[in-house]
């Protein structure tokens, strides 16, 4: 998922109980519950080291334990740096007997803190995996790549959800104050809980339409040759809107599949994809690291030989007379449908990816995400 929907999730886990065993839970949580993505600052390296460690390491069981660490570690600072400007109020108060006393301070139990955090750092892996993207749970011992597809990664209803629960709170503490009500500790462990648990059923809402579509398109005569594989892509919002992919073995059929009125929306004229062949460039680029990176993350990938059609936004190389260059595109059929519009073919630039090949046979650059890869 989006950073917010993490950081909200590691604030909603904070507040649903372990805020009371420990000062700092909240705080641990939130930022370990965004920080398995710390994996982006490979990106410095170019977009296919990017592409190569995203969601690897840090995203896995044997990762969130370190990535709890390191949030405990952060709040430690934190909290060295607090109790060093506590420790000077004190001492302004033992100057001044005029000064109001300070309200004592709620006990830090680093167990406790590491705890909050563990979990948070759990949770963004169980996140992550419920929409297509994937994650790699158990990598290095199994680089298997694992997903739910039923959740979009921007999920407007998950938003509304956490933001109430950390809201509504607010709002009334501050209705409380204006009418001179004493001041209730912890405030919002309901509504964290609540929230948590919304999120559960919304989740349980959507596997189960998502298996209802499969179940649809496995009993419905779609294509006109035997289905091999199927694939059903997530819309935001609407649990009963899903896009499908139908893979056969000479070609994709796309269609659109409505759970509420079990129809399903398909045309071969616009919705069917001939698989591309297999040049000697197409080869050469899928043994690129771009193409072995690619292809090993995208289990719906298509590479496609678009001969001398530039890729927009990067330079061509520049060859000397009787060497020719060759333009291969790599993209997925996940991304590729207009998940705000009608479900038509769209090709994400962010997750589409270009290689040059040089004379069939060599690499003469690569490009993701308008970025090359020096």
């Amino acid at each position: 998922m989006e950073p917010v929907t993490h950081f909200l999730t590691g604030a909603c886990i904070g507040r649903a109980g372990l805020n009371r065993k420990t000062a700092y839970a909240t705080l641990a949580a939130v930022l370990a519950a965004e920080a398995a993505d710390i994996d982006v600052l490979w990106s410095f390296a170019g977009p296919v080291e990017g592409l190569k460690h995203h969601r690897g390491i840090t995203h896995t069981f044997i990762g969130a334990p370190v990535m709890a660490a390191a949030a405990v570690g952060a709040v430690w600072f934190i909290h060295r740096w607090s109790e060093k400007r506590h420790a000077r109020r004190v001492s302004v108060q033992v100057e001044d007997a005029s000064a109001p006393t300070q309200q004592q301070r709620q006990p830090v139990r680093w167990l406790w803190v590491y705890l909050a955090a563990l979990i948070s750092a759990l949770s963004h892996i169980l996140l992550d995996w419920t929409n297509n993207y994937g994650v790699r749970p158990f990598y290095p011992f199994n680089p298997r790549w694992y997903e739910g597809s039923f959740v979009f990664i921007v999920e407007p209803v998950l938003w509304a959800l956490l933001f109430a629960a950390l809201i509504f709170p607010w709002l009334f503490g501050l209705a409380d104050r204006e009418i001179g009500a004493r001041r209730t500790p912890f405030r919002g462990r309901g509504w964290a809980i609540f929230a948590l648990s919304g999120m559960v059923v919304f989740w349980c809402w959507r596997w189960a339409e998502h298996a209802q579509a499969v179940a649809m398109l496995e009993n419905t005569q779609i294509t006109s040759a035997p289905v091999t594989r199927i694939a059903v892509q997530p819309y935001p919002i609407n649990p009963f809107r899903w896009h499908a992919i139908l893979e056969t073995d000479s070609y994709y059929q796309t269609a659109e599949v409505n759970t509420h009125s079990d129809s399903i929306d398909t045309d071969p004229d616009r919705d069917l994809l001939y698989k591309p062949a297999d040049t000697p460039a197409v080869e050469a680029a899928k043994r690129t690291p771009l193409g072995q990176v690619y292809l090993d993350w995208g289990r719906w990938a298509v590479v496609r030989d678009m001969g001398q059609e530039p890729v927009p936004g990067m330079d061509t190389p520049q060859l000397p007379p009787g060497r020719t260059w060759t333009a291969v595109e790599f993209y997925d059929l996940r991304f590729a449908y207009a998940f705000r519009g009608t479900g038509g073919a769209s090709r994400p630039s962010p997750l589409s990816g270009w290689v040059y090949i040089v004379d069939g046979h060599e690499d003469a650059g690569e490009f993701m995400g308008g970025r090359e890869q020096k």
